[in-house]
């Protein structure tokens, strides 16, 4: 690639290309996106010193008045403005949302009083930004601790907003002179009795509690039998018809059916399929490479033939993408830490390359770099979904379905169960039993008296 700096966007040219691309992603026309990013580019200007992350409302507020001052603006002009910096904070930089002074000012007198739960709001509901004000240092040694075993994103901010929601629950308490023991069961007792959560969910929470105590506090619990975890409810899989398959496939098109055919060809959950990268397909064999499934385990699946042309054309138009990013200096994908110190060019190699790419670049939460990232797993969701009403299909259908239906078809079909277990990668073949129950075809059906 020509690394002639002509060539190359820059950090910030690469951010603000990013932020455009996002605003036409959220309904503003291709021809009045130059506009919104101006406004964006003339807040920047009117704090110099103080940076994006770092204004409050108040300074939002100082924005737009001024516009109102100046000459030859129209009160249009304004809401477009206040609209370009809505989407910038609520979308583009979630996490960043400003606030006012007086708000920011309440909560935190709130949070120091010594009572067990604020006006209208669940006591395990934290105060934005209290927890990281009192215990910064806590929650990063947690991230590293998380990231030391290489776990993912979606574990790190999960365990983090547990930990978040522990020490409001405790009024901002220091977590290093707590009885350990006695205040997560505490805690555990709120989520099912108060807050009536899921059995994972409490388990969840009970995972990220010890993981924090064990981990970055260095206090692991002594017995875990001390601990119920809630019994989860065993419940049989939702599984379409062949002819329903093919129903919602018909009300969906382009990349979404491309994803569903892969997801009920395959056997894959949603984020294997998100997360597939263009080496993990082989078309000579008609199979799919599953790389870091679910308990960081690779399987090999199949690539059904019906949709192997479709996906051929696909990554034919994801590679005109990729090379447009390369001609603009956009950083490579995302890599394993590992990886990426062994192999420092591969993020920018065609096959390192996610094979259902994002439509527009966007921020690294670990690296802050702006990159493509895959596409986002809701929008896959979301598809699904609203074919299936489309459809007329009247059970819960999801992408989850997809994969139990695979299973399903396959075992009714007289395949192997031990060969269902290695295409779907369950690690026991109990788990894969759970099939069976659904299936309706001689020695596993009885027939009802009525019909006698």
């Amino acid at each position: 690639m020509d690394t002639d700096g002509s060539k190359l966007l820059s950090a910030g040219q690469r951010f603000w290309e990013a932020f455009r691309a996002c605003l036409e992603e959220n309904r503003v026309s291709p021809d009045r996106s130059a506009y919104y990013v101006g406004w964006v580019k003339d807040f920047v200007r009117f704090l110099p010193g103080k940076g994006l992350r770092d204004r409050s409302m108040e300074d939002i507020e100082g924005f737009l008045a001024s516009m109102r001052k100046r000459r030859g603006i129209s009160e249009w002009q304004v809401k477009q403005a206040e609209r370009a910096l809505t989407i910038l904070y609520e979308v583009f930089l979630p996490g960043y949302a400003p606030r006012t002074e007086e708000m920011e000012e309440n909560e935190r007198e709130q949070a120091t009083k010594n009572v067990p739960s604020r006006k209208g709001v669940l006591r395990d509901q934290p105060v934005p930004g209290e927890v990281e004000r009192q215990y910064a240092a806590l929650l990063d040694t947690l991230r590293t601790e998380i990231r030391a075993r290489h776990y993912s994103i979606r574990t790190e901010t999960a365990y983090v907003d547990w930990v978040r929601r522990f020490v409001a629950f405790h009024c901002y308490a220091d977590p290093t002179g707590l009885d350990a023991t006695a205040t997560v069961k505490e805690y555990l007792d709120f989520l099912a009795v108060e807050r009536e959560v899921a059995a994972s969910t409490q388990n969840q929470a009970l995972n990220a509690l010890v993981f924090f105590y064990t981990h970055a506090l260095r206090k692991p619990f002594g017995e875990m039998e001390t601990f119920v975890r809630a019994k989860r409810p065993r419940r049989l899989p939702e599984v379409m018809t062949r002819d329903e398959v093919q129903a919602l496939f018909g009300q969906m098109e382009g990349v979404m059916v491309l994803m569903a055919g892969l997801m009920y060809g395959g056997g894959l959950r949603l984020m294997e399929c998100v997360r597939l990268r263009v080496m993990d397909i082989d078309f000579a064999r008609c199979r799919i490479m599953v790389r870091d499934g679910k308990g960081q385990k690779d399987r090999v699946t199949m690539l059904s033939e019906r949709f192997a042309g479709p996906l051929r054309d696909h990554l034919a138009r994801v590679k005109v993408v990729y090379e447009e990013d390369r001609g603009k200096g956009v950083p490579g994908v995302y890599m394993w830490p590992a990886m990426a110190r062994k192999y420092p060019r591969a993020a920018s190699e065609w096959k390192w390359q996610y094979v259902f790419p994002a439509k527009s670049l966007s921020v690294d939460p670990r690296s802050g770099l702006v990159r493509r990232h895959h596409i986002n797993e809701s929008l896959v969701q979301k598809a699904v979904k609203e074919a299936a009403a489309r459809a007329g299909l009247t059970r819960r259908i999801s992408c989850h379905t997809l994969r139990h239906s695979f299973a399903t078809h396959l075992l009714e079909a007289r395949y192997d169960i031990r060969t269902v277990q290695e295409l779907l990668g369950h690690a026991d073949v109990s788990t894969t039993m759970i099939y069976t129950h659904v299936l309706n075809r001689p020695g596993l059906s009885v027939i009802s008296p009525a019909d006698f």
